[in-house]
């Protein structure tokens, strides 16, 4: 494609991912933007194409220990442990203020049993102030050992069909990248009836002191995020866009604009930024920027035109 001259022509760029549509393909990730507040005064949320709020599970947690986060090389480890007020809480001090916020608004939940995430979804239905529900399956399911349910194809499969029964919103499967084959992760997400994939979650890491000869974090072990994981992360959306017929929702180490291109290139029809947000606030405006002005050079009308074309092409 030969690129275009008219670098002010107009860039669509809305993107539909199945049934949620978004003013454009750029959002933040949960865990890293609060619930829409705090970065208020540093990045309009309203330019955003939507937030992923801080992870919820049914009752409050303090989390984990600290120390539960440490820097690496390129990367950020955390162990916070789901911190978050509850789902009562949520409802009467949070989702107040999230049904203001002038961008889509996505829930992200968490459990310890599928009973728990029944709970979660029968509390958010359309009308609700929230765009779309986001399922964290990176969970231990302690009623079968503690193996987490993003790691087993019949327990994720179990969720994402258990939460797509209780709620009207659109369901998004947010996938582990710890496991031996993403693809069949994916798959079994979609026969519970997800309508949308999100990943990576982080992948699972560690470091150690050598002065104290211990490890760093309080938890010993943590998820790993950031510029590190990102070549995982484009390899798993490339699989997974190849084998599922639907909309992907690409994360993992998202600094830059030419990151969220490569995103797309793969397989994506939006981009999510965690760790970004804590190098740069305003890291979201600037990678929307980036892509509009990549797809003017390109020729591309379209933001959504760009998903899939490194394979498609081939």
């Amino acid at each position: 494609m030969q690129p275009s001259k008219d670098l002010t022509q107009t860039v669509n760029t809305q993107v539909k991912l199945g049934p949620l549509t978004l003013k454009n393909p750029v959002i933040t990730a949960s865990g890293t933007y609060g619930f829409g507040e705090e970065y208020a005064e540093l990045c309009p949320v309203e330019a955003l194409g939507g937030i992923t709020l801080k992870g919820i599970t049914p009752e409050p947690r303090l989390g984990n220990p600290v120390p539960r986060l440490a820097e690496t090389p390129s990367g950020l480890l955390n162990s916070v442990g789901l911190e978050n007020p509850g789902l009562d809480e949520f409802i009467a001090s949070y989702l107040p203020k999230v049904r203001e916020l002038p961008t889509a608004a996505i829930a992200n939940i968490s459990g310890f049993s599928v009973a728990d995430y029944v709970t979660m979804a029968r509390a958010f239905q359309k009308g609700s102030g929230l765009a779309a529900l986001e399922v964290n399956i990176s969970c231990p399911n302690v009623k079968h050992g503690g193996m987490a349910f993003g790691t087993d194809p019949a327990s994720a499969e179990q969720v994402i069909a258990a939460v797509k029964a209780e709620t009207n919103l659109p369901v998004i499967a947010k996938l582990s990248p710890n496991v031996t084959s993403i693809v069949e992760m994916a798959k079994a997400a979609v026969r519970g009836g997800a309508d949308i994939i999100s990943l990576i979650n982080t992948l699972l890491g560690m470091s150690i002191d050598i002065e104290k000869q211990s490890p760093v974090l309080a938890n010993t072990v943590g998820g790993l995020s950031g510029p590190a994981v990102r070549p995982v992360a484009v390899r798993m959306v490339w699989e997974v866009s190849q084998a599922v017929n639907v909309p992907i929702i690409g994360m993992g180490g998202i600094l830059t604009w030419q990151d969220a291109v490569e995103f797309l290139l793969a397989g994506a029809s939006a981009v999510s930024i965690g760790t970004g947000n804590f190098v740069d606030p305003c890291a979201p405006l600037e990678v929307l920027k980036g892509i509009k002005a990549y797809c003017r050079r390109h020729g591309i009308s379209e933001v959504s035109g760009l998903t899939g074309l490194a394979w498609k092409k081939r």
